[in-house]
């Protein structure tokens, strides 16, 4: 529409020119005698200006209207494509910060939903202890991924509150449980406090697969302490505690990485403890890797779930 105008008034445009061409060389072909006919030939592109000129002004208008409008769906068609993936950055960012004294590698792949209901977190609570986080809510969608939003820094207030991350565990749980959320969500989730003046990690697990820990020379599952969050608001968290050495390695990480389907068979827990113990010392990084790609090689199909793994060896 908008070359359709252009292409009108260019062609009047055109034609008032070459009236006025045609005037001037009959005037000096003709002298005065025949001036005044020529002449009236300006009122041919004068009257279709007038015929037509709120037309085109009409069509021009009408034409930057939907032009607008379709730079501000291409606008909201953006910031919808870009939302989902801001928004797991949020939950499973792509960079956790360097803390002295550890290692740390993360990896995030995001299932078939636009949403993401993993989430992990890494941050000090006090001056020598250190907190990692992760967990998973169920479904999938906008609703889950805004109660994960919730969990992950409620979590931080009760981790800087409690020393010990089973109380907080509780706490969190007794507030989700209180809230009018969708009592269908269910959330897993294991907290870890290394504590790196005593040397020690402590641990409180609602209902989350089992972390592995390589410690002294083999691997042990950190199994879950409590149930799911929100199943029972009176429920209760216990922590363990276990001695920490230097080059001891914790892997993290959520369900879609063990319940990868090869038909009727899983990824599963032992294979991950497995390639945990083939080779404790290899970069965090890339164990984490690994572990992604080993799962996506034993899969019939594409890992439907989010997958979040995260690594952390002490130094």
């Amino acid at each position: 529409m908008l070359a359709a105008s252009a292409f009108i008034k260019e062609a009047h445009t055109t034609l008032l020119y070459v009236v006025l061409a045609i005037i001037f060389l009959a005037t000096a072909i003709a002298g005065t005698v025949l001036m005044a006919l020529p002449f009236l030939l300006i009122l041919v592109p004068v009257a279709v200006s007038i015929r037509y000129g709120p037309r085109f002004l009409s069509a021009s208008r009408l034409a930057e209207r939907r032009s607008l409008l379709e730079r501000r769906a291409e606008e909201v068609l953006a910031q919808e494509e870009l939302a989902p993936m801001r928004w797991a950055a949020r939950l499973a960012p792509g960079g956790l910060p360097d803390i002295d004294g550890f290692e740390v590698g993360q990896v995030y792949q995001p299932g078939t939903g636009a949403m993401a209901g993993d989430f992990y977190d890494l941050y000090p609570t006090a001056v020598n202890r250190l907190t990692a986080v992760i967990g998973d809510v169920t479904g999938h969608g906008i609703e889950p991924s805004i109660t994960a939003f919730q969990v992950k820094y409620l979590l931080r207030v009760f981790l800087r509150q409690y020393r010990d991350p089973g109380q907080a565990i509780e706490e969190l749980n007794l507030m989700l449980s209180s809230s009018k959320g969708r009592p269908e969500e269910l959330v897993s989730l294991c907290a870890v406090v290394f504590d790196q003046v005593a040397g020690t990690l402590r641990f409180a697990s609602a209902g989350h697969p089992p972390a592995w820990l390589w410690h002294d020379g083999e691997v042990q599952p950190l199994r879950s302490t409590g149930p799911l969050l929100t199943l029972d608001p009176k429920g209760s968290y216990t922590s363990r505690e276990v001695r920490l050495n230097s080059g001891d390695l914790l892997l993290l990480y959520t369900d879609g990485l063990t319940e990868a389907r090869a038909g009727e068979l899983l990824f599963g827990e032992e294979r991950v403890a497995a390639m945990v113990r083939r080779d404790p010392g290899q970069d965090v990084n890339t164990l984490c890797k690994s572990l992604l790609e080993a799962a996506q090689d034993f899969a019939s199909e594409p890992l439907g779930d989010d997958v979040a793994i995260v690594a952390i060896r002490r130094t």
